[in-house]
């Protein structure tokens, strides 16, 4: 069941107040994934690091149609949707530090946020590892009859799985309350969809699930935002699963450690041409929604934020060698 987007025209336009949050947090995203790159680069931050510019539409998008009680699974590539729910950027760069006072208390390093208190769980290093985690606590949610959303994100690469097809049956055999969310940016790592996928369309996949699928522009944040609200309210009122392609691009390469030698630069400089920041400021200043003084307002914030975040990472604390064994579930051999 393959469910058409709503026309850009037609996607309410949003007043100053709200128009100016979902741009902050575009802008956030994209100044906090900059400077990370830039602390890599010096070794300030160490191990993985996967970047999310490019896509911040679609972590901007779908947190604004959640509530603070629905839960949150995301993937490796996390900074965006854990910035997007209210996780706080100091904590999460001091989560990259491996500073104590991290969201994960520095243990779990860029792949690994969470957040209780914002219901974000994870950061998962393991391809498609979120997918039954989300089918768990959406589980819960139904066996207690609380009118939850357990928001599951993961990428086209996590389709070939059988992770995915496993969670995407029990989902739909159980009528679990959970809002799958691809972000389809057309490689899984360096592979193109088209060489490793025999069928690239993914509503033929779910539809043989019996979940309903919506596929929408995941550059255009008003769009994913629309999309994001009616799927929301289908699942929570117990209806079962939905599906949500989101189709965006990320601008920088795969990893910190990805040689980019399988996409050509002209093609990377033509989607930057749809980059959803300037597209969404474009559209509010022509509607009279937005002005260049709020944006300059806006990067000035940010940019304050981001410099205070790595302050803060900067002074913070490495956990006592004495606590290396802390929450290490394991009996003491002699």
């Amino acid at each position: 069941m393959k469910k058409k987007s709503t026309p850009q025209s037609a996607v309410p336009l949003p007043d100053h107040d709200h128009a100016r949050h979902l741009l902050r947090q575009m802008i956030l995203i994209r100044r906090f994934e900059a400077k990370s790159a830039e602390l890599y680069s010096a070794t300030k931050i160490r191990g993985f690091l996967h970047l999310y510019d490019g896509e911040e539409a679609v972590a901007v998008g779908v947190m604004d149609a959640l509530t603070p009680e629905d839960a949150v699974v995301a993937t490796y590539r996390e900074h965006g949707q854990a910035l997007a729910r209210g996780v706080s950027a100091r904590s999460i760069m001091a989560e990259m530090y491996g500073k104590l006072e991290g969201c994960s208390r520095g243990r779990g390093g860029s792949m690994h946020l969470f957040d209780a208190a914002t219901r974000f769980y994870g950061g998962n290093a393991i391809v498609g590892g979120g997918l039954p985690l989300s089918l768990g606590l959406a589980l819960a949610d139904r066996m207690e009859g609380r009118k939850r959303v357990t928001c599951a994100f993961f990428g086209d690469g996590a389709s070939v799985e059988g992770v995915f097809h496993e969670s995407l049956n029990l989902a739909s055999l159980w009528k679990l309350p959970v809002l799958f969310i691809l972000e389809n940016n057309l490689y899984a790592m360096g592979t193109a969809i088209c060489y490793a996928q025999a069928v690239p369309e993914f509503s033929h996949r779910v539809a043989s699930y019996g979940i309903p699928l919506e596929a929408v522009d995941g550059m255009d944040v008003l769009a994913v935002r629309e999309a994001a609200l009616r799927a929301a309210a289908y699942v929570r009122e117990g209806n079962g699963p939905f599906f949500l392609e989101c189709r965006t691009y990320r601008f920088r390469a795969h990893s910190m450690f990805d040689a980019e030698l399988y996409r050509t630069k002209e093609e990377v400089e033509e989607w930057r041409k749809r980059d959803p920041i300037p597209a969404f400021f474009a559209l509010c200043r022509e509607k009279g929604i937005l002005s260049d003084a709020d944006r300059e307002e806006l990067e000035r914030e940010v940019n304050a934020a981001v410099e205070d975040a790595v302050a803060f990472a900067e002074a913070g604390t490495w956990e006592p060698v004495e606590e290396l064994t802390r929450f290490v579930y394991s009996e003491r051999r002699t």
